[in-house]
């Protein structure tokens, strides 16, 4: 077996910063304090950070002798015993970061840690206090009247609540990650950039740990998954100029571990959650997802099990399984300004082609592999239309994105209205989840660092020859994962989890061969401690998003919670409630500035001062961009020189406004064609074809013609829903549903059309600039992706035109001068090709056609009801 690497443990465990009038030093050691770096800091720069690493690897000898020429150097008088000219300022831990508002750089330190897991011999810990320190000097500091404001906001971000950090273990990666990275050879490793060697000293020569080849140990060193790293802006401004040793990346979100004995065996159960930092906020103020595919309320859940009777990576027994929980992939938000305890759910913008979501499950696809498997436990049944919202739109887009996957790699849309099913008191919530969670881990598979044991070759389980996954040499693999969501993403998201898990752990005990069955029962020790650890787990996520606690438990689905339950239950929804409508705002803007979201610079608006912070999270609405591509490029001169039909019988791209061919788009737009030389060209369209005639006159130059029509539409935003539409949905599930009469369609509307008729003016020889007509330089270069897709339509025209023997230049069908083009698509009818208009209701229609009429004069008829309204009106106004 060829030697393997192992992991880089930081050298830099314990840390002491002194202070001078012009400097900091911090000097840090490993934990047994034989191996010192040290760090030089700046203090004469008001604004800048300046630092300075000393690559020098000190023993403790030299660290002294340094230190005492520092303090001797330092005194105010030379030789004088009584001063001190080197100070002591703090002992820490770690280094969190740097971070700058409107004056100079703070550092942030950890000054008190707890240990709260062991993962193969190495630790990890929860943050307990911090120290922020100010670096300038007084006698330089640049005061700035809002500087304290921004320091509170930004400690409102509690570090010693729920943030966790290793040395030596990276924690935004999973377990099998970094085993499967450990298990690499050393071959490879010497080849790959990605793995760096130990650049000063080796912290293993002391147990005389060489290899074969004498050359010392590879250790592996792989870069964080930065969506899970919460201090990645804080290190931003140091991380190329100090030693890796330095950089100590922190997660947010739970981690707890508890002792198992398994017939004499003791085990370790670990339950890891990392919080995704990206879209990170509070419940009601972050919903959805972000134009980037990231989720609100985004956690990462993994349970580890480790033979304890074993603590090394190498020769231990190591197993994890890995389920996601995040916020509806959708453009949908819900307003807090009415105070109400459940907001209606708005869909903010509209996504035909879910562009959001097919972001977020290609970051999915990217991190875990395939099956992508949606547990949506959403509403489906409800008398008004409330979590049903967001249920058709999350099966809209899953199954307009399966069809361009393949059918082995599609998603797997799992709907299931877990709240119908627990007040029926015929059905019983969990055994469904159950049933729901074998079919997934079946699926998924678990990884585990071993091979199958022989018992298990010896007696196969019938559901053990069904586990899915990869099936390695040296153990398994976990392929694809299952995201689990409800509206919050809180309780019942985490009664499904637990679920899982539990089904998880039942396999991962039998791989490891301490259970003779993959069964766990519910009255069993295992699962008393698997079902606290989650509900601890869930507690803390409930905490950090919702505001409180879990309302509703694992017991309490159950059904066998305590009467004492029900009050708890109600203080946490008051809690809940009272943290969502008055302290949300302030933990938002606190995680805006600790993320780096917002960055304060002098003479623009302050963090308070911003009405939203929706343009923060959503970059690409600071761009000034087309919203459609602009099909204009693929006419453009030099691309008519490379076609490969003969230039007349292709449109003059010079003389051409815009061309947009019916069907091809989603949405029908109307051609307006200027030709300076040429009559405009006619459009047809035969079945699903696509038919660009020409008339046999455009070819005479002598005559000239030019028709001018401006269309003019205005955008107007669809009206506020009425108070009825969007009231909360009701408790009771088990009524039919009533569906809304009329569906008014939301999208811009044209108000006034010219009529040109008899008195329709033609304009000749009228000649304005480029860009002014067509909104873009056509003399502008083609992009080869515009190239390419136009190349691909016309060579399939060719191809067609050739198996047409009825026709051997033009089509048979068409009148003369004729090309046509077939779209290709391997789907019958195509979203992109084939779109039915939307149908509006005739209440609709009405009211259109009434501002049609009332913005060319014509008034309608006042109605009783509108005479009523505005007697109403007056009455309330003026008397």
């Amino acid at each position: 077996m060829p030697a393997a690497a192992a992991p880089i443990i930081s050298s830099v465990q314990k840390l002491v910063l002194y202070e001078t009038r012009a400097r900091y030093f911090l000097v840090g050691s490993n934990h047994a304090e034989t191996k010192y770096r040290v760090l030089k800091i700046d203090r004469t720069e008001p604004k800048d950070l300046v630092i300075i690493d000393d690559r020098h690897v000190y023993t403790q000898q030299e660290v002294r002798e340094l230190l005492g020429r520092l303090d001797l150097g330092n005194r105010t008088k030379m030789g004088q015993k009584g001063s001190s000219g080197l100070f002591r300022a703090v002992s820490a831990f770690g280094v969190v970061g740097f971070v700058r508002f409107l004056e100079g750089y703070y550092i942030v330190l950890i000054t008190k840690r707890r240990k709260m897991a062991d993962i193969g011999g190495h630790a990890v810990y929860k943050i307990e206090d911090t120290n922020m320190i100010y670096i300038p000097n007084d006698s330089v500091r640049i005061s700035h009247p809002d500087e304290a404001r921004y320091l509170r906001i930004f400690q409102n971000v509690d570090l010693s609540s729920n943030f966790y950090f290793s040395y030596s273990y990276d924690l935004s990666h999973s377990l099998q990650y970094n085993l499967t990275v450990l298990r690499m050879p050393l071959e490879m490793l010497k080849s790959e950039t990605t793995q760096t060697r130990q650049e000063s000293f080796d912290i293993f020569e002391d147990e005389g740990l060489i290899t074969q080849g004498g050359n010392g140990v590879f250790g592996i060193s792989s870069e964080p998954y930065m969506k899970y790293v919460w201090n990645g802006e804080l290190l931003d401004i140091i991380k190329n100029t100090v030693h890796r040793d330095w950089l100590l990346y922190i997660i947010h979100g739970f981690c707890g571990q508890s002792k198992l004995l398994i017939y004499g065996r003791p085990v370790y159960v670990t339950l890891i959650a990392r919080r995704s930092s990206k879209f990170a906020g509070t419940r009601f103020l972050k919903r959805g997802a972000n134009c980037e595919g990231d989720v609100a309320n985004e956690v990462e859940t993994e349970q580890m099990l480790c033979d304890a009777s074993v603590m090394s990576f190498t020769a231990g027994s190591y197993s994890s399984y890995v389920q996601v929980r995040g916020s509806v992939p959708l453009y949908w938000s819900q307003d807090i300004s009415t105070m109400m305890p459940k907001p209606p759910i708005t869909l903010d913008q509209a996504d035909p082609f879910a562009h959001v979501a097919a972001l977020h499950f290609d970051q999915m696809l990217q991190r875990f592999g395939s099956p992508i498997i949606v547990l949506n436990l959403v509403k489906e049944r409800e008398k008004r239309k409330h979590e049903r919202i967001l249920s058709e739109e999350l099966v809209a887009a899953v199954t307009y994105l399966n069809q361009f996957l393949p059918p082995e790699h599609t998603i797997i849309y799992i709907p299931w209205d877990m709240a119908k099913y627990t007040k029926s008191k015929l059905c019983n919530v969990l055994d469904r989840l159950n049933v729901i969670a074998e079919s997934v881990v079946k699926k998924t598979g678990f990884f585990v660092n071993r091979p199958d044991s022989y018992c298990s070759i010896l007696r196969p389980d019938e559901k053990w020859n069904e586990l899915g996954g990869c099936v390695i040499p040296t153990g398994r693999l976990q392929t694809g994962v299952l995201r689990t969501n409800c509206v919050d993403c809180l309780d019942r998201t985490n009664t499904a989890q637990f679920m899982v898990g539990k089904c998880a752990l039942a396999y991962q005990l039998y791989s490891l061969g301490l259970i003779d069955k993959p069964n766990l029962q519910f009255d069993t020790d295992a699962v008393r401690l698997f079902e606290e650890l989650y509900e601890d787990h869930g507690d803390t996520l409930s905490l950090q998003y919702g505001g409180s606690q879990l309302v509703h438990r694992v017991k309490t689905y159950r059904k066998i919670a305590p009467w004492t339950q029900h009050s708890k239950d109600i203080m946490q929804t008051l809690s809940r409630y009272y943290s969502n409508a008055f302290s949300d705002a302030d933990r938002q803007d606190s995680i805006n500035l600790f993320l780096g979201v917002f960055h304060p610079t002098e003479g623009k608006p302050h963090l308070w001062e911003l009405p939203t912070d929706f343009y923060l999270h959503h970059k690409n609405t600071m761009r000034l961009l087309p919203t459609r591509r602009s099909y204009t490029y693929w006419w453009t001169p030099e691309v008519i020189k490379h076609l490969p039909l003969p230039y007349d019988e292709v449109i003059c791209a010079a003389n051409l406004k815009k061309l947009v061919v019916k069907k091809f788009h989603k949405y029908e737009e109307e051609i307006d064609i200027h030709n300076e030389f040429f009559r405009p060209y006619e459009l047809s369209s035969f079945d699903d074809t696509f038919c660009l005639a020409m008339t046999s006159s455009a070819r005479n130059k002598n005559n000239r013609e030019e028709a001018v029509l401006q269309r003019k539409t205005a955008a107007s935003a669809p009206p506020p829903p009425s108070e009825e539409a969007v009231s909360s949905s009701s408790e009771d599930d088990s009524g039919t549903d009533r569906e809304e009469e009329g569906s008014v369609s939301q999208r811009s509307t044209p108000v006034k059309m010219t009529d040109l008729g008899d008195s329709a003016k033609v304009t000749e020889n009228v000649v304005q600039p480029m860009k002014e007509v067509y909104g873009i330089n056509l003399s502008d270069g083609l992009s080869e992706e515009d190239l390419s897709i136009y190349l691909r339509f016309v060579q399939l025209g060719q191809s067609q035109h050739k198996q047409d023997k009825s026709s051997q230049q033009f089509c048979s069908r068409c009148p003369d001068g004729v090309i046509k083009l077939t779209p290709i698509s391997a789907f019958s009818q195509d979203n992109i090709y084939e779109v039915q208009p939307p149908k509006v209701d005739r209440k609709s229609t009405e009211i259109f056609h009434a501002h049609i009429q009332a913005s060319q004069g014509i008034m309608q008829p006042l109605g009783k009801e509108d005479t009523s309204m505005y007697r109403e009106y007056i009455r309330n106004r003026y008397l």
